[in-house]
């Protein structure tokens, strides 16, 4: 039995079902009472296990590759097979406009990719990759959070993020004022989860200005007495509170908060110029990529940071200028210039770049409104972090429409479970890794099924 066999039974047997929770079978009064016995000896369990909130369940070695991870959401879902695993249809892809080229073992659109095209030493892409769901919502949270949204924890699973965010608090300097985790143009992005709140991410809509808020119209003088005095009226709702943890929370919102204001070190980080805008594509995603270079070369405490990028659901005129064309060559500038400025400023080799989109699309004929529709194929795009570039990991039929070949060591198309535990992995955190500080004491695995060893990193892209 092949490994991806392996794996298709295990999906059978664990259906990736994606139910919304209400929809799940009403328990009898039998099964009540079984589950009830069952509990008790569950909960002893689990407060044993909760002597030791985090437990590696698995002694696997780790890439140990990145300090930093930049992950580029693409929302609304790129059509594979015009970007990163191209395929020229016959009379459907206009071939004056994509100028298909192979460029050091890659197959490009280099007419509306001209920069990253010149640059695919610098990157890899994973072409055997498959999404499991097919309705935005519920795939772009799958994405963030490597599991299913409708699964058993899934509604208060932390994104990726946040688990980073966790496992790097005590690396932490005394200096560091900037949050471990920060979203740009993610307001809709996944948050903390079950963790507490100072895991959640800090989300911020890049802007020349900078960051909002971090000065007061009264001055610092002013500002430093007010803070003194509110911290003197409540100091002891701050610490071990008598009204539980939301009030700590907050208390670390506003200690967090005040180590932003009048710090040159976050206008640094968030203010940028004209100038600088110009080489990224002067773009809404271009503005995040810079915030995001100027954000790691501070140096100050930021660990991950998520990007997202909307407007990619092409049902309708794909191939318009104003469409598809466009918005590839805004990703073209802002991820090229992404790659070179990390490059230039000594911080790529410890940034591992992740894009993608919740899936892919339709192949072949476009539909009659001239789109291309939901599809389950798809690619990852990686970068930085030691990564040998130049290479596509897997390969997909002549349309695109299904793996041929997966090109990695588990032998089957790689899912979104399977990037998680790469950026895991390359940040030297034990992708197998389960906590019993859920508020359900079931064990919250890091990676789902690590016990099976269902998922892992994708080695082969460093190999």
């Amino acid at each position: 039995m092949t490994q991806n066999e392996k794996f298709l039974k295990f999906i059978e047997k664990y259906p990736h079902r994606h139910k919304n929770f209400f929809d799940r079978p009403f328990a009898s009064r039998r099964n009540f009472l079984k589950l009830a016995g069952g509990a008790v000896t569950m909960s002893y369990m689990a407060k044993q296990a909760q002597a030791q909130v985090r437990i590696d369940k698995q002694n696997v070695p780790l890439l140990n590759k990145a300090k930093n991870c930049i992950f580029i959401l693409l929302t609304g879902a790129p059509s594979h097979t015009d970007t990163f695993d191209l395929k020229m249809v016959n009379g459907v892809t206009p071939a004056a406009l994509f100028q298909p080229a192979m460029v050091n073992g890659l197959y490009m659109p280099t007419g509306i990719m001209p920069r990253l095209s010149t640059m695919t030493q610098d990157f890899a892409v994973i072409r055997s990759m498959r999404s499991w769901a097919l309705v935005h919502n519920l795939a772009q949270i799958w994405t963030q959070i490597g599991r299913n949204p409708a699964a058993a924890l899934g509604d208060i699973a932390p994104n990726i993020g946040s688990i980073v965010s966790i496992e790097k608090e005590s690396e932490r300097r005394p200096t560091d004022v900037l949050p471990t985790f920060i979203a740009l143009n993610s307001n809709q992005g996944v948050g903390s989860g079950y963790l507490a709140s100072n895991y959640a991410p800090l989300k911020v809509v890049p802007a020349q200005r900078g960051l909002p808020n971090v000065t007061n119209p009264d001055g610092q003088a002013r500002f430093d007495e007010r803070y003194a005095l509110m911290n003197k009226l409540d100091a002891p709702n701050r610490s071990n509170s008598p009204y539980g943890r939301p009030m700590e929370d907050m208390d670390a919102f506003y200690k967090s908060a005040k180590g932003m204001t009048y710090n040159p070190v976050v206008d640094s980080a968030f203010q940028f110029t004209t100038s600088e805008r110009a080489p990224y594509g002067t773009s809404t995603l271009g503005d995040t990529c810079l915030n995001a270079v100027k954000i790691l070369k501070a140096n100050a405490g930021t660990r991950f940071i998520q990007i997202t990028s909307g407007g990619w659901d092409d049902h309708q005129n794909i191939y318009t200028e104003t469409v598809l064309p466009n918005r590839v060559r805004s990703l073209d500038a802002a991820v090229g210039q992404l790659i070179s400025d990390l490059k230039a400023n000594g911080l790529l080799n410890d940034t591992l770049i992740v894009m993608a989109g919740e899936f892919g699309r339709t192949v072949g004929q476009l539909s009659a409104a001239g789109g291309r529709d939901h599809f389950v194929q798809q690619f990852c795009f990686l970068a930085g972090a030691g990564i040998k570039g130049g290479r596509a990991i897997g390969s997909t039929n002549s349309l695109g429409s299904a793996t041929s070949e997966f090109g990695w060591s588990r032998q089957r198309d790689v899912r979104p479970e399977d990037i998680e535990a790469t950026i895991y992995s390359a940040m030297g955190i034990n992708y197998t890794s389960i906590r019993y500080d859920d508020p359900f004491n079931r064990g919250f695995e890091y990676v789902p099924f690590a016990s099976d060893d269902l998922y892992g990193p994708v080695k082969e892209l460093w190999a």
